[in-house]
């Protein structure tokens, strides 16, 4: 079939709906890019085997390692809630009679959107078409047979003492054990069995989930097909491991920045040998009515080959995302998890260590309607200090990469023995190249801060009011450390800083930071006065 004007006639055919929604038809326009070359490309499409593009709707960090594996009995129903989905696409020979054939496709997986479907020859694609298409899933299982099996004969196999027995009947039910009825007529119950035999496999049940296209071809003989579709049950995150290393002063030091992608593939289907791409970026999808989601370069040449087998990923920008193209094959069993290192240890990559104080309760303070007159308001005071790690993802330092959403868990090492002790992990959005890159690790042990109120004044008739705030930081450690101290502004819009006994830069309308050292075993008191007019 044509795969131009005539794919959207296609999939009405394919589908009796006229109008696709937009994730259907970003998916295919993914699938047949570049169609009308078909003839030029077909020696490259037989050298790349399958093609697998994964795209995640993963929160980065939230997939549960309840979901690596299906669960006995829940498989399916796992597998539809992996947060991602897979454009595949297959090249394969098939051999056509001219006129119409049937042909029937079995290596595709079990989550198939059968909307998403193509069929196309490389070989003759201007005049072979498919004019009817068919997905089969229903596949054989005990309950299946049983149901398909009532009104006719079985045979059971029973232990009875050490002997094996059988037993010939007809079934009359399976709901609650088998009721059998014998060649004279006596019914049987029977609830244990060893083995059932069955005469053959009953009409319209099937193994694996099969495609079947009524192909009309005008060339007889062996053609390189393509079969590309959407899957579910596919998707795929990044990790990253980071080492630091202390630098001259507290708050300087070196991380190893590695990174690998995970995957997942619960769709049904195995894929060997395929090529693999990884899209990173928000791709929108049109949502489903009452379903609720989640969100290439190649050489084939042989000479190559060698060289491929310790290939990595290939970088490039891709419309408003990124693609990431594994530069060998790989092989995705179904049900299984693989990790792949995503580009080589970056390593002495500068990094920051911040301390963070936020006085007020760990919550948002959003502007109301009318100022905050109410002076116990926003007074509680959180004493943590919030420990952050910061560096600059630029080549200079060794990166300079887009990096994808995911976790990031970060280790020191232990001169003591050697070894790598966990120090706390974060999650990063996409993260472009020359971008900072900021992780939260936790609560400092041995640097602690108080916040409150020492003054507060409201004049409601001339609608101000004045509160005065005083910040005490304590450091016990041996080393002098900087302290990062964010105010929020919370109480109305118009305010102005009318005394203070620090230094502060303003971050956005409702923020404030004051940086300040505080000495080794010593503390520091930062005090600021603010006026609110309304």
């Amino acid at each position: 079939m044509k795969e131009g004007g005539e794919l959207e006639t296609h999939l009405i055919k394919a589908t009796g709906k006229s109008i696709l929604s937009l994730c259907q038809m970003c998916a295919v326009t993914l699938l047949t890019a570049c169609s009308g070359m078909a003839n030029a490309t077909a020696a490259t499409d037989k050298s790349l085997g399958d093609v697998i593009t994964i795209y995640s709707t993963a929160v980065p960090g939230a997939i549960s390692p309840d979901m690596y594996r299906p669960v006995a009995g829940h498989g399916q129903y796992q597998s539809q809630a992996i947060p991602g989905y897979a454009i595949v696409r297959h090249v394969r020979p098939v051999t056509l009679s001219r006129g119409v054939k049937q042909i029937r496709f079995t290596n595709v997986a079990a989550l198939i959107d059968p909307t998403t479907v193509q069929f196309s020859s490389l070989t003759d694609p201007n005049n072979t078409r498919v004019i009817e298409q068919n997905f089969q899933f229903d596949l054989v299982g005990t309950n299946k047979l049983m149901q398909r099996y009532i009104d006719r004969d079985i045979t059971i196999e029973r232990i009875i003492g050490d002997k094996l027995t059988t037993f010939t009947g007809t079934l009359l039910s399976a709901t609650d054990g088998l009721i059998l009825r014998d060649q004279d007529g006596q019914i049987h119950a029977v609830r244990g069995y060893a083995n059932i035999r069955f005469p053959e496999l009953p009409g319209g049940l099937i193994t694996r989930p099969t495609l079947v296209w009524d192909v009309s071809a005008r060339r007889a003989g062996e053609h390189t097909t393509r079969v590309a579709y959407e899957t579910k049950g596919m998707t795929w995150w990044a990790d990253y491991n980071l080492v630091y290393a202390d630098g001259k002063n507290a708050n300087d030091g070196y991380v190893d920045v590695g990174a690998w992608v995970s995957i997942i593939n619960q769709s049904g289907a195995g894929y060997k040998d395929a090529r693999l791409k990884l899209i990173a970026g928000d791709v929108y999808r049109a949502q489903i009515p009452g379903y609720a989601s989640a969100a290439m370069r190649t050489n084939g040449r042989r000479e190559l080959m060698a060289m491929e087998e310790n290939a990595g990923f290939d970088e490039k920008s891709f419309f408003e995302f990124h693609l990431y193209t594994l530069g060998r094959r790989t092989t995705l069993p179904n049900n299984s998890t693989k990790q792949i290192e995503l580009f080589p240890t970056a390593t002495r990559v500068p990094a920051e260590k911040i301390l963070v104080y936020y006085g007020l309760p760990q919550s948002y303070y959003p502007y109301y309607g009318h100022p905050v007159t109410d002076r116990n308001f926003g007074t509680q005071t959180n004493k943590k200090v919030d420990t952050y790690l910061r560096f600059r993802n630029e080549k200079k330092n060794g990166l300079g990469i887009p990096l994808p959403s995911g976790r990031i868990r970060v280790a020191k090492l232990d001169n003591a023995d050697g070894s790598l002790e966990f120090i706390g992990e974060d999650t990063i959005d996409h993260t472009p190249k020359d971008e900072t890159v900021l992780i939260k690790l936790g609560s400092a042990f041995d640097v602690v801060g108080e916040r409150k109120q020492i003054d507060f004044k409201v004049d409601t008739s001339q609608k101000w009011l004045e509160e005065e705030i005083e910040i005490t930081l304590r450091n016990h450690k041996e080393e002098a450390v900087e302290v990062t101290v964010k105010e929020n502004l919370y109480r109305w819009v118009n305010w102005d800083i009318i005394s203070r006994t620090h230094s502060y830069e303003k971050q956005d309308s409702r923020t404030i930071h004051f940086p300040v050292t505080v000495p080794k075993d010593g503390e520091k008191k930062i005090t600021y006065r603010v006026r609110y007019t309304w």
